[in-house]
């Protein structure tokens, strides 16, 4: 049938439009073209000399370049390029990347080469590097020496600059090959939750900032951003909150959000477009092609919708998922979130977004949008949907469906209105924890960490393990999160090799030495978890001491030398009653463990969440009802605008504890009734924050 409508159409619709087609090529032969094959890019780039800023397109391909190098990503202040490690490529192909409307950011951490004189602007953990930086065609990277002839460049002129300065990368170290570079990223988008501290390394990859030349000619509703780079002073335009759009006046301008979704706007189907000023000069008999064409265009496209959900089925299916797991058409996502508005993202992680949503049901949602569409994204969505479809336990994050379509990545999961245990730990919201509260979140994490090791076969390794994974409900009940990085583990064997991957501060100082992955590696990052709900510190902290930059070397010197009091959280009241201040001792000693260097000095998950629910239920009475304030999170929105649900609704009983004091001086033990409660990620900057072998041993155990 459609062969038939597309026999019967085509030749309509030639004869019609061929003449008004014709006058609107003359008519824009000088317009900016801004598609490169199905890739559009915003204004002012394009790929004719019309355009302010003209990039390469491989229309073969697909692939936008510019200078020669790969474009990654536009945004309305950057252009992400690709810089892949080559050993050959002479320092002079820097010059490139110094156009008249562009040049590389202070942001930018060259990675260079046979340098006369060493470079250490930027000092970056050996580990890192090779972990995340391919030097295979390097000789160096066979003779594993530490890559001890790779310098590293990261500055401008003085400390004000914005762009760096090519002559003085020359002069700096006379280097001469231009090896890499690693792009900083230290925008609100870089962190794991609004609010939060974190940056993000991009490997691999290079930040040009760009500019229009002259002076500002934005849309009255955009703002102007004058950029001053050396002798050269340009602009950019950027929408104001509300609004969507290039910002320039010579552009699509700027739109309200209300009037035209961001997508349509961008995609040029938004108000007054081309096809509609053609329609406007079309005879009664051409509207009727028009319209049969748009209903062969619906036909086509509903059919294309249907053939890539049918794919996206088989790939879960051939990946050994569940082809059960429900699937939402882009629309309905982008419906639910309010095209993505800013007012209702949760936070950002390394691999993309996540935003509160509303379903037509009225379900709350939480919907993650992978960051890069390529390949290691697709396979981290269907890995997430694999293992999250396979495993059922009351602590792990519910799976609700995806949606793979338009080239989108997108999860969906079940809503946790009061955020990560992380967000409460750092005072970034709501109130302290009680210490009863923290240790049942502790021994519901474990349960859950311990149902993927010993109740799947083959067992489930988490790979990240950390606080801001730990999701809380209404009810304060942890949901563990995050299973992008997850791997299925072997039964014949105790380890996996796979390259080390996670969080720094959490990783498995052995899974770093030998690349062997186990259930004990999970054991060491629930440690440091354990050391955060006892210090409510971060994992990694620069503003902290030296040696006491990395938390789990902090906490492994002081409960092995029996000081552990010292890095207490003071918001605890340890010496509040005997129960508490024994509970915590004993959390800190099973933190120690966790700790140990050799895996097999390590107790198990089980282990851990039996030890944990021993020492819960020792403590275990009654409450009173009104211990905290009753307020809620009431809306699908971000957790921020609303506040904490009560948390003596963790348990649901009493609230009244028998607490037994230190004997007073006149010899009685008198009973007391008290009132309690029962119930982004800083990866290393410099090679020194990474703590050394030695500083990290204690009673026994040794960590990395």
């Amino acid at each position: 049938m459609i062969l038939l409508f597309h026999q019967i159409i085509t030749p309509l619709l030639v004869i019609s439009i061929l003449p008004l087609y014709s006058f609107s090529q003359s008519a824009n032969s000088s317009a900016c073209n801004q598609l490169c094959g199905g890739k559009r890019v915003q204004y002012p780039f394009g790929f004719t000399d019309a355009c302010r800023i003209k990039l390469n397109c491989s229309t073969a391909s697909e692939k936008i370049e510019i200078s020669g190098f790969d474009v990654r990503n536009v945004t309305s202040d950057q252009i992400l390029v690709s810089l892949p490690a080559n050993c050959s490529r002479p320092i002079g192909e820097l010059s490139k990347l110094f156009g008249p409307n562009f040049a590389p950011t202070w942001r930018n951490g060259l990675l260079l080469e046979n340098c006369n004189v060493p470079i250490n602007d930027c000092v970056i953990p050996r580990r890192l590097l090779s972990s995340r930086i391919k030097f295979e065609k390097c000789d160096f990277g066979a003779k594993n020496d530490n890559y001890n002839n790779i310098s590293c460049y990261s500055g401008g002129p003085d400390d004000t600059a914005e762009f760096l300065d090519y002559e003085e990368v020359g002069k700096k170290g006379d280097c001469g090959v231009l090896l890499s570079s690693i792009m900083v990223d230290l925008s609100d988008d870089a962190s794991s939750f609004s609010g939060s501290t974190s940056i993000a390394m991009n490997f691999q990859m290079l930040e040009l900032g760009w500019w229009a030349d002259g002076k500002c000619d934005c849309d009255p509703n955009a703002d102007c951003n004058k950029v001053d780079y050396g002798s050269t002073i340009g602009f950019r335009c950027k929408c104001r909150e509300g609004f969507v759009g290039d910002g320039f006046s010579d552009g699509r301008g700027c739109r309200r959000v209300s009037d035209c979704g961001a997508r349509r706007y961008m995609s040029g189907r938004c108000g007054g477009s081309r096809v509609g000023i053609l329609i406007g000069g079309i005879i009664a008999g051409a509207l009727l092609m028009v319209a049969l064409a748009v209903i062969y265009y619906c036909v086509r496209r509903r059919n294309a919708t249907l053939k890539s959900r049918l794919s996206t089925k088989r790939l879960i299916s051939e990946a050994g998922g569940n082809p059960s797991v429900p699937f939402y058409p882009y629309r309905e996502i982008e419906r639910a979130t309010f095209g993505f508005s800013e007012k209702q993202r949760l936070g950002i992680g390394a691999y993309g977004t996540v935003y509160a949503g509303k379903l037509h049901n009225n379900e709350c949602v939480a919907i993650k949008k992978l960051r890069y569409r390529d390949h290691e994204s697709i396979d981290q969505v269907m890995n997430e949907i694999k293992l999250l479809s396979s495993v059922s336990h009351p602590n792990l994050v519910r799976l609700l469906g995806c949606c793979i379509e338009n080239g989108e990545q997108i999860l969906v999961y079940e809503y946790m209105p009061n955020g990560t245990l992380s967000q409460h730990l750092q005072r970034e919201r709501g109130s302290v924890l009680p210490w009863t509260v923290r240790l049942t979140i502790a021994a519901e994490t474990a349960h859950a960490i311990s149902h993927l090791h010993s109740s799947t076969n083959p067992p489930i390794y988490h790979r990240d393990i950390k606080s801001s994974n730990i999701l809380l409900d209404f009810n304060f009940n942890s949901k563990v999160a995050d299973f992008g990085l997850s791997r299925i583990g072997m039964t014949d064997d105790s380890h996996i090799s796979t390259a080390p991957q996670g969080t720094p501060g959490y990783v498995d100082p052995q899974y770093h030495q030998n690349f062997h992955l186990s259930d004990k590696s999970d054991v060491y990052s629930f440690g440091v978890v354990l050391v955060e709900i006892i210090t409510a510190m971060k994992a990694v902290d620069f503003s902290r001491a030296h040696s006491e930059v990395n938390l789990a070397a902090l906490a492994i010197d002081r409960i092995g030398k029996g000081r552990v009091d010292e890095i207490f959280d003071p918001f605890l009241d340890p010496n509040r009653d005997a129960w508490t201040l024994s509970s915590i001792h004993k959390v800190a000693e099973l933190a120690f463990r966790c700790l140990a260097f050799h895996r097999d000095m390590r107790p198990s998950m089980v282990e851990v969440a039996d030890e944990l629910e021993q020492i819960r239920l020792s403590g275990w009475a009654p409450l009173d009802e009104n211990v905290m304030g009753s307020s809620v999170a009431s809306s699908c929105s971000s957790p921020y605008e609303g506040s904490e649900r009560s948390l003596n609704k963790k348990v649901g009983v009493g609230s009244r504890r028998l607490v037994v004091p230190v004997k007073a001086p006149g010899g009685t033990l008198p009973l007391v009734e008290e009132s309690s409660p029962v119930s982004v990620q800083d990866p290393w900057l410099s090679e020194q924050s990474s703590p050394s072998t030695n500083s990290l041993l204690g009673k026994g155990a040794r960590l990395g």
